[in-house]
């Protein structure tokens, strides 16, 4: 190694081509610092050699390679080996006719002798066999389609349905997240940005993209994505097939949830069409990251839902082999979730799952994209992002006085109302005539002194029965508002401060006069406000009975509890009173 002449350190760092001033940086990879006799210091430096690439690079790749000039920018390859059989349990009666029938075919190759008609019968058995079994699957075995090792995976599909495509990487944040593929293709000459969930396709894949299972990098490299696509007009087609976003304590560390809610809320405003496609499982919040489109479509054996049967399993079960049973309740499937509205299409596969026939099941996925493109395409951007709102707006809503099923009808357990006796309940129509017949019978008593004194007997039976229901009307008003507890702990907080003959405290007197503009906010709005309205009405009616009477000295009442109604008030004080006595009453 060559050795050079200190210099000071401002030196080292300039750059220079005669060598006039400082030493040329690229020497100092040549060079080394030693110490001198004087005590200084000299420069040395090696570059370290880097590890040759696996993917060949731009000058060695052939032109008529397949994949383009730019194929070197994927790492997607095809597989050297040929993946391994794998039989789900409920197909093992197919697995055990294939065997006889391979048995059939060896004994005549040996023999010589002619089974074809053994064996024709044999092939027709086994594709009754397998058309039955895949065209009646429950929800379990759905999901463990869903789940198969063989399934065809993001890039599969993309690399079969595109003229050109190239892969984009990295979020701009200082990482590549595997488990998340971007890249720009064409499709009949339309390009669009695919982003999509990459399952492995071995266990060497799987554990290079993490299952299929993302990282805040991958969201936020999928977003940069969006924002790209958005900013040059190109549609956007995801692909979901994930169990779950990744939820190590890194992740949460690194904003896993932000970064997801990040994702919700731009898709919500990118004024180009979104669809997407469930192509494998699509689990939580990891696949609604880049699921909120204005068409959703899902192979039909793929998966859907907000926790895995297993989760919800040990969740309510306490055990996850009740699986099955969670995955029947959870309406996960593609069929179900038509019904509910929040799949738009299910894309048919071919029997025995996508992995028979890839090919044939990315040539349906390529339709359905230009058929919705064509669809999607056609709006202007303000109904475009209307289409998508309330494409969401409208999940989860239920319509009334539809038909039920008898037998779901059969099942249901009805409302439970409160039991009242007889004797407490009022009828309106005897009401109004007891209370017209006592008004009638006070005012012709005016001048008669012949009638006898005590006239509440009839008006504070009804007084009673009717301060009851106008409690429980006030009961369930409240109830619908929101108010109950609120209600609960304001009267257990009076009945412990307060002392009889004394003044209330301030502040909780500030209280109850809250508590009461509450109510009387939002009472109208209550749903039996119409009846509580009219037995307030009727009980003011009855109050300015007892009024007249008490004028006219015919009514005497010794254990009347609203003797405060003196004589002297106006019927519209007499309306104020009566409503603060049933909310003081009521608190």
């Amino acid at each position: 190694m060559a050795s050079v002449p200190h210099c000071p350190a401002s030196d080292l760092l300039r750059s220079s081509s005669s060598y006039a001033n400082g030493v040329p940086l690229h020497s100092l990879g040549k060079s080394r610092i030693v110490p001198s006799r004087r005590g200084s210091a000299v420069v040395f430096a090696r570059i370290k050699k880097g590890k040759k690439h696996d993917y060949p690079r731009p000058d060695e790749i052939d032109a008529n390679a397949k994949g383009g000039h730019l194929g070197y920018l994927s790492q997607f390859k095809p597989l050297k080996e040929k993946p391994k059989m794998v039989t789900l349990p409920f197909e093992k009666p197919l697995v055990d006719l294939e065997k006889k029938m391979m048995e059939v075919r060896k004994m005549a190759d040996q023999t010589g002798l002619d089974f074809s008609d053994q064996i024709i019968t044999m092939e027709n058995k086994y594709q009754q066999a397998q058309k039955y079994l895949y065209t009646h699957l429950t929800p379990i075995q759905r999901v463990n389609i869903a789940r198969h090792p063989n399934r065809p995976t993001f890039l599969d599909h993309v690399l079969s349905i595109t003229d050109k495509f190239v892969e984009l990487h990295g979020d701009r944040g200082g990482y590549d997240d595997p488990a998340i593929v971007t890249g720009i293709g064409s499709i009949a000459g339309r390009t669009y940005m695919f982003i999509g969930q990459q399952k492995g396709r071995n266990t060497k894949e799987n554990i290079q993209r993490n299952f299929g299972m993302p990282t805040p990098h991958g969201y936020r490299k999928a977003l940069r994505m969006m924002n790209y696509a958005d900013h040059h007009g190109f549609p956007i087609i995801t692909f979901i097939d994930t169990p779950g976003a990744y939820a190590d304590l890194k992740s949460e560390e690194l904003g896993q949830g932000e970064a997801i809610a990040h994702n919700l809320r731009t898709m919500f405003g990118l004024k180009v069409p979104i669809i997407t496609f469930v192509i494998g499982e699509g689990g939580s919040g990891g696949a609604l990251a880049i699921g909120c489109a204005n068409k959703i479509f899902m192979l039909e054996n793929a998966v859907f839902y907000v926790a895995s049967p297993e989760a919800c399993a040990a969740i309510l079960w306490k055990s996850a082999k009740a699986a099955p049973k969670a995955a029947e309740k959870l309406k996960i499937t593609a069929t179900e979730l038509c019904k509910l509205k929040i799949a738009d299409g299910v894309i048919p596969e071919p029997l025995g799952g996508a992995h028979a026939d890839p090919s044939w099941t990315s040539q349906r996925i390529k339709t359905a994209v230009v058929e919705a493109m064509n669809e999607l395409l056609a709006m202007d951007t303000t109904k475009l992002l209307q289409h998508r709102m309330l494409k969401f707006r409208s999940i989860g809503g239920f319509l009334e006085g539809e038909p039920v099923d008898p037998s779901k009808k059969s099942n249901m357990k009805k409302r439970e109302k409160p039991v009242k006796q007889e004797e407490e309940l009022v009828n309106d129509y005897d009401l109004e005539e007891e209370l017209e017949r006592l008004k009638q019978q006070i005012f012709s008593s005016k001048d008669d002194e012949s009638l006898p004194q005590p006239l509440d007997m009839g008006v504070n039976v009804m007084l009673e029965k009717l301060e009851k229901e106008v409690d429980e009307e006030f009961t369930e008003a409240v109830r619908s508002m929101g108010l109950k507890d609120k209600v609960e702990a304001l009267r257990m907080e009076v009945s412990r401060v307060s002392v009889p003959d004394q003044p209330i405290d301030p502040s909780l007197k500030d209280k109850i006069e809250e508590l009461k503009e509450d109510l009387n906010q939002g009472l109208s709005e209550s749903p039996n406000y119409a009846t509580l309205k009219y037995k307030l009405d009727m009980m003011k009616e009855l109050y300015k009975v007892k009024k007249i009477s008490k004028q006219n000295g015919k009514f005497a009442s010794p254990m009347d509890r609203h003797e405060k109604l003196n004589q002297e008030s106006s019927p519209e004080e007499l309306e104020v009173d009566t409503q603060e006595e049933l909310h003081r009453s009521f608190v």
